[in-house]
């Protein structure tokens, strides 16, 4: 069985899409369109921006969606999944792939949640930390122990682990999860607390407006971050995505009850190659590759 999976934030790239743009007329017609619904130029950024230019949340998470999501859609008859997932911000993409939104309800409800994000992320400082090299349980057992709010955010694959919350909290987590045997423990170069309670004001942003979009039923299951097992229930796909933003992203058990389910292989849709190197860690066996025109 074949899944397709699709990156969230920090995949962008300088020149992102300009490829897709010039090789097919049903990409520069979603491109063109993409630009109409945020009310701004996110071509000219994506073309020709910089790193610098493209790492403003407003403008990433918008970028990678319409990355990801423009390709799935040139690649026409080829493109037929059996499952889907995305990480954090690439569950929305996911959600267009496999038909539950339409494109511009997708876009709409990205710009929402990068607007809400960027806002909550203002209250706070607030940070997030690779940590390499540790059992989860051992991580989470330390954030626990630490004082002030220190989340696990993301559950990328066996022995590497996201942590987020208050920034003094998480640099205080880092040196004691150094002091008992973590490889490392990173602060990212990230604008706040993805994935923890500090997002609790964005995700009641959100729920309203994902309340009142459509969501169709899909043409295959999404294994959601939340959740981690298939989900084909519009209903139940709402209240999943409502509560990404303050709950862990599980990637790690995502993509193993994917493969417990039948998935052999994995298509990365969109920019980068990040999540093929993740599906590889957590089972060397899965043949993985990315979408091409």
């Amino acid at each position: 069985m074949k899944a397709y999976v699709f990156p969230g934030q920090g995949a962008q790239f300088s020149g992102m899409g300009l490829d897709l743009y010039e090789k097919s007329p049903e990409a520069q017609a979603l491109f063109e369109k993409a630009n109409d619904i945020l009310g701004f130029s996110i071509t000219d950024i994506m073309f020709e921006g910089s790193a610098e230019d493209l790492k403003q949340t407003k403008v990433t998470q918008p970028a990678v969606f319409i990355h990801s999501v423009i390709l799935s859609k040139i690649l026409g008859e080829s493109f037929k999944p059996d499952m889907v997932a995305g990480h954090s911000l690439g569950e929305f993409s996911a959600l267009v792939a496999n038909k539950t939104l339409s494109f511009e309800d997708g876009l709409e409800l990205v710009a929402k949640r990068a607007q809400a994000m960027q806002k909550a992320c203002e209250l706070e400082p607030s940070t997030m930390a690779a940590v390499l090299g540790m059992e989860d349980e051992m991580v989470e057992s330390i954030c626990a122990e630490t004082e002030g709010t220190v989340v696990a955010a993301n559950y990328n694959c066996p022995g590497q682990l996201v942590i987020s919350g208050a920034y003094a909290a998480v640099e205080k987590a880092c040196e004691n999860l150094k002091e008992r045997g973590a490889k490392r423990a990173l602060i990212l170069p990230v604008g706040g607390a993805f994935h923890s309670p500090l997002m609790e004001p964005a995700r009641k942003d959100l729920a309203e407006a994902i309340e009142n979009t459509h969501f169709a039923t899909p043409i295959c299951p999404i294994y959601q971050n939340v959740s981690t097992f298939a989900v084909s229930d519009p209903a139940e796909i709402k209240k999943n995505l409502v509560f990404q933003l303050t709950a862990p992203v599980k990637w790690t058990q995502s993509v193993q009850n994917m493969i417990n389910d039948g998935a052999s292989e994995f298509t990365e849709v969109g920019p980068g190659k990040v999540l093929q190197g993740l599906v590889k860690k957590i089972n060397r066996s899965m043949v993985t590759s990315s979408a091409s025109l």
